[in-house]
This record gives C-alpha cells, sequence and structure tokens, in this order.
C-alpha cells in the first residue's frame, strides 16, 4: 500500500507500518522530522522531486512525502467485539464507496474512540491514497474487519450482544432518543441510496437526524459523527448519574 501526506505519513511512523520513504529535497522541518523519525525506525529514506512524488502519489496531494506501507490486516467481526475497550461501540459501512468519506470517518471513530470499523470487501474504497489522507493518518490505528456479507454481518453482532442502529432519514425515531450506553454498532448507508433493503431490514432500530435546513441529508460522515459523539455523551452521563 502506499499512502501520502505528512499526517498519515507520521501516523504510519508511530504505527510502526512504513517499509520505504520518499521525500522532497526542499522539505521544511515537518519533512525533517518525519526523515528522522524513518531513520531511527531503519527505514530507506529517497530524495524524490515534485514530479516523482505526484507520479506515486498519483497526483494526490503529497506535501512533499510518500511512503510505502505494510497491510496493517484485518480482523473478524468477533475479534473487534471481544477487543472493545469497554462496552463494544462500532460503525459498519453499507458500500460506502467514496475514498474521501471513508476516510473521514475513520477519522471520526478514531477521534471519538470507537471500537472499529466493519466494511465489505466489495464496494469499498481502498485504504491507502486519498482514504489514508483523508483520515488524517486514523486509517493507522483504526481496526477494521472486512466481510463478504453486511446483512451476515449485523446477525454476527446481535448474536455477540450487539445492539445495530442505522441511520436512516424516514426513520420514525431519533438518534438521539436511542439508547447508545448498550454495546452499540452504528449502521451508515452510502449518499443517495442510503440503507440497502436487507442491512436496513437486519438493524434493530432504525433512527434520523433531524433536518431543520432547506437540504434533507447531511454527508454521511458528518452523520456517522453526530451519532458517534451522542454515544460518547450518554456514555459519560451514565457514568456521572
Amino acid at each position: 500500500m502506499r499512502i501520502y501526506g505528512i499526517n498519515p505519513v507520521n501516523e504510519a511512523l508511530r504505527a510502526k507500518r512504513v517499509t520505504a520513504l520518499r521525500v522532497s529535497p526542499r522539505g521544511d522541518e515537518r519533512l525533517a522530522a518525519i526523515v528522522r523519525a524513518a531513520e531511527q525506525q531503519g527505514i530507506p529514506v529517497r530524495r524524490a522531486n515534485a514530479h516523482e512524488l505526484d507520479r506515486f502519489s498519483k497526483g494526490g496531494a503529497h506535501q512533499g512525502v510518500v511512503a510505502d506501507v505494510h497491510d496493517a490486516g484485518t480482523h473478524s467481526v468477533e475479534e473487534l467485539v471481544a477487543g472493545a475497550a469497554g462496552v463494544p461501540l462500532l460503525v459498519v459501512l453499507d458500500q460506502i464507496e467514496d475514498p474521501h468519506n471513508v476516510g473521514a470517518i475513520l477519522r471520526t471513530v478514531d477521534a471519538a474512540g470507537a471500537d472499529g470499523l466493519v466494511r465489505q470487501s466489495r464496494h469499498a474504497a481502498r485504504l491507502d491514497g486519498a482514504a489514508a489522507k483523508a483520515s488524517a493518518g486514523a486509517v493507522s490505528h483504526v481496526k477494521v474487519a472486512e466481510v463478504v456479507n453486511i446483512a451476515r454481518a449485523l446477525e454476527i453482532l446481535k448474536e455477540a450482544g450487539v445492539w445495530t442502529v442505522g441511520l436512516a432519514g424516514d426513520a420514525p425515531q431519533t438518534y438521539d432518543a436511542v439508547d447508545f450506553t448498550l454495546p452499540t454498532a452504528i449502521v451508515v448507508g452510502a449518499e443517495g441510496t442510503g440503507l440497502r433493503r436487507l442491512v436496513r431490514e437486519r438493524c434493530d432500530w432504525l433512527a434520523s437526524i433531524p433536518m431543520h435546513g432547506h437540504v434533507q441529508s447531511l454527508n454521511v460522515s458528518v452523520a456517522t459523527g453526530i451519532a458517534l459523539f451522542e454515544a460518547l455523551r450518554q456514555r459519560r452521563s451514565k457514568r456521572v448519574q
């Protein structure tokens, strides 16, 4: 896999995933710090001009650095649940293919301290390049389970005692009426099409985020963030009581 950009490369170095580095010879202190960190880990560092970096990053905003990284590997759904730091809190992606949305969701999952992300192995954005850049490096830290069938994955979550909450604009129940203090997986679908029928039917609850303006929906990464931080709010409130 290949990633680019200062934050993604920094986080990949922290996670010990970088195998090779290409850096602009005209870098600032941030690039110099990346080079020092790479050299401390014994990682080969090559100087590369702007044309080479553009080619290696396929035209992405590389900020003068491109890294080759080893695949972090994936987990099973059961492993995500068993490895939860406390009451499980997961996110399930139903055919979200835009790498910028996937990256933004990964960033939010990490920021919320959630326990991982479940996604389909087909019809899914790669977790390098644009997705890694949009995640600001969170791709190196979030545990990911890749599954063949999302509907089946929801059944596995239920068997493990995790409640599944699908975000749907037409749901009569609002997201803040859901009890997120329970073991929960938040299920989100692609923009425009939303959750597929079988996935929607497998969810324990459906919840909407009320719209008070002129547009009828939110970006999927924003909707995911709203639900995740509502879960954190409820869990903090429960601990205080």
